[in-house]
C-alpha cells in the first residue's frame, strides 16, 4: 500500500469525511446525536483545549470514558496535535489505573465521572497534572493534589480550524493494553498507518462496509477490536456507528438493535450466547436489520455458532486478531463460512504456524501461530525486552495455537499457555468446550488444566449451567462425563467437573483462565 509523504488519524477519518458529508449522521446513541462537522468541530476543541495547556506532541493523553461522542472527540483531538491517545478501561479499578498511569507516563487525563472515584487515588504519585472530568453535572469532584477541571469548563466555546500536525505513516499514533487475560496488561505502541491498513484490508476488504451501513458493537472502544467496530471503520467509509456507554447486557443490547437497526453487528461469544439464552427464555430479539454478525476476542465454538445460525439465520464470522495486530488478520469471507474455523488470511497478511524449533508443521498438526502485516505494533511501551521475544523481524508470534485444514483455512485451538499435554497428546481446551457447550445442561464451560500430586496434568472443567437447571447433586457430572465420552477421545475427556455461578472474565469478555488455572 503506498503511503502518502503525511498522515494524521484526526484528518483521515474525521476531517476528510466531515469534508465530503458534513450533515451525515456519524454517531447515533442515547445521550446524543452527532454528524460528521458536530464531530470535526468538537475534535477540533479537545484539540485546542490540549494544546492552550501545553499538551506536546508524543506526549500521553490518557482516556478513561466509556463509548461517547466524547471519546471519540478526545481520541482524535489527541491525535490531531500530534499526542498519543491512551484509551483505558473506563469500568477499571484503582490499582489497574494506578498501573495504567505509572507505565504510560501520561500527563493529562481525560475521565469520566462515573471513574472518578476509582480514578481520584491512582493520581497521587503519579505524572498527571490536570485532569479533565466529563460528565460531572456542574460538581468538580476533589483531587487532592492535583488539579481537576470540568469538561464544560475546559473545552473552547468555538475552536478555529486547527491544522493537523504533519506525522508521518510510521510515527506513533497511540497506545492499546492488552485486556490482560494473561496476567498484567502491556500497551501496544500503533502507527498512523495501522488504522488505515484495517480499513482498507478488513473492514472494506473483508467485510464490505460501506456509507450506507450502521455499525453497533457490544466490545467497548478502548478495546482494540471495539476500537475499529465502532469508531474508525464506519468512519473509514462514512457510515454511522451506535454508541452504548453503558456496561453491556443482554436486554441492553436487545433493545438498542431494536431501537437503531444497525446492519453490522459485533460481537464476543460470552454475548452470542447470552443473546442465544434470552431468545431461548421468550424474549423477542429482533434482527432483521443485520446483514454481518461478526465475533472474536475469544473462539466461537461452533455449537454457538450453529444455534445462532438456526435461531435468527445469519452467519456469525468469526475471525482472530490482537490488540498488537489492532485488529482482525484471519476471517472467513461473507458467504464462506463454517462452524469452528476462522477462515483464512485478511489481505496483506501472512500467517505460518511453526513448531517448537521453529518449522512449519504440517496441515492438520497444531502449531504456534506467528502473523505479519502492516498494521503491525511498533512495540510495546517501555517493554523492549518482551517486544524482542514476540517479534522476529516482521512477524510476531501471537501466543495462539492453530491448525491448518487441507483447503487452507485455520482452526483456533487455544493460547499456548491453555494447551494441555495429556497422555503424551495435545489436548485443544477449545475442542472439549465445544464438546460440552453442546449438552443441554450446559451455558458455558471453560476448561483448564490442572496438575495431579504426581506431576501430571489433568483436564478440569469448570461449567456454568444453564438456567433451572439443578446444581450437581445427583449425579450431574458423571452423567456430563459418560456423554462427553461418546464424543471425544478419553484422553480429552476432564476428569475434574466444577459447577461455578459464572466464569472470571476481563472487561472485554475473555476468560481469565490463568485464574482457574491456579491451586
Amino acid at each position: 500500500m503506498a503511503a502518502p509523504e503525511a498522515l494524521n488519524i484526526a484528518h483521515e477519518f474525521v476531517s476528510r469525511p466531515a469534508q465530503a458529508h458534513p450533515q451525515k449522521p456519524a454517531i447515533l446513541g442515547v445521550e446524543r446525536r452527532l454528524t460528521y462537522a458536530e464531530l470535526e468541530s468538537e475534535m477540533n476543541r479537545v484539540a485546542q483545549a490540549l494544546r492552550d495547556y501545553g499538551c506536546q506532541p508524543r506526549e500521553r493523553v490518557l482516556l478513561a470514558l466509556p463509548d461517547s461522542p466524547g471519546f471519540i472527540a478526545s481520541f482524535f483531538g489527541a491525535a490531531k496535535i500530534g499526542a498519543l491517545p491512551v484509551p483505558v478501561n473506563s469500568f477499571a479499578r484503582a490499582s489497574d489505573y494506578r498501573h495504567y498511569l505509572s507505565d504510560s507516563g501520561a500527563r493529562f487525563a481525560i475521565i469520566h465521572a462515573t471513574s472518578w472515584d476509582e480514578f481520584r487515588p491512582s493520581l497521587y504519585n503519579s505524572a498527571v497534572e490536570f485532569a479533565v472530568v466529563l460528565g460531572s453535572r456542574g460538581w468538580l469532584p476533589a483531587s487532592g493534589a492535583k488539579a481537576a477541571i470540568r469538561w464544560e469548563d475546559w473545552l473552547p466555546r468555538h475552536a478555529a480550524e486547527i491544522p493537523a500536525y504533519p506525522t508521518a505513516p510510521s510515527d506513533p499514533a497511540f497506545l492499546l493494553y492488552t485486556s490482560g487475560s494473561g496476567g498484567l496488561p502491556r500497551a501496544a505502541v500503533h502507527r498512523h498507518e495501522s488504522m488505515v491498513a484495517t480499513s482498507k484490508y478488513y473492514a472494506q476488504g473483508v467485510l464490505g462496509l460501506r456509507p450506507e451501513d450502521i455499525t453497533f458493537s457490544v466490545s467497548k472502544l478502548f478495546f482494540a477490536y471495539g476500537l475499529g467496530n465502532g469508531m474508525y471503520f464506519p468512519l473509514s467509509v462514512g457510515a454511522a456507528t451506535v454508541l452504548l456507554p453503558e456496561r453491556p447486557t443482554a436486554d441492553l443490547i436487545a433493545a438498542a438493535v431494536a431501537k437503531f437497526h444497525p446492519t453490522v453487528f459485533f460481537s464476543v461469544p460470552t454475548f452470542y450466547a447470552a443473546l442465544l439464552r434470552e431468545t431461548e427464555s421468550g424474549r423477542s430479539v429482533h434482527s432483521s436489520s443485520v446483514r454481518l454478525a461478526v465475533s472474536a476476542g475469544e473462539s466461537l465454538p461452533a455449537e454457538i455458532f450453529t444455534r445462532f445460525r438456526a435461531r435468527f439465520g445469519i452467519d456469525i464470522l468469526d475471525g482472530l486478531g490482537s490488540t498488537e495486530m489492532l485488529h482482525i488478520y484471519l476471517s472467513p469471507r461473507p458467504g464462506s463460512v463454517r462452524p469452528g474455523s476462522c477462515g483464512v488470511p485478511v489481505p496483506a497478511y501472512r500467517v505460518r504456524l511453526l513448531d517448537e524449533s521453529e518449522r512449519e508443521v504440517p496441515d492438520g498438526e497444531i502449531g504456534n501461530l506467528w502473523v505479519s502485516g502492516p498494521s503491525r505494533f511498533s512495540e510495546y511501551w517501555n517493554a523492549p525486552e518482551i517486544t524482542r521475544t514476540r517479534s522476529s523481524g516482521d512477524w510476531y508470534l501471537t501466543g495462539d495455537k492453530l491448525r491448518r485444514g487441507p483447503d487452507g483455512s485455520y482452526s483456533y485451538c487455544g493460547r499456548a499457555d491453555d494447551m494441555m499435554k495429556v497422555s503424551g497428546m495435545w489436548v485443544s481446551p477449545a475442542d472439549v468446550e465445544n464438546a460440552l457447550l453442546a449438552h443441554p445442561a450446559v451455558a458455558e464451560c471453560a476448561v483448564v488444566g490442572h496438575f495431579d500430586s504426581v506431576g501430571l496434568t489433568r483436564p478440569v472443567a469448570f461449567i456454568v449451567l444453564r438456567a433451572g437447571v439443578q446444581q450437581p447433586g445427583g449425579g450431574l457430572d458423571s452423567e456430563i462425563s459418560a456423554w462427553l465420552r461418546t464424543r471425544l477421545v478419553s484422553y480429552k475427556c476432564p476428569q475434574e467437573f466444577r459447577f461455578v455461578r459464572e466464569l472470571p472474565k476481563t472487561s472485554t469478555g475473555k476468560i481469565k483462565r490463568f485464574l482457574l488455572r491456579a491451586p
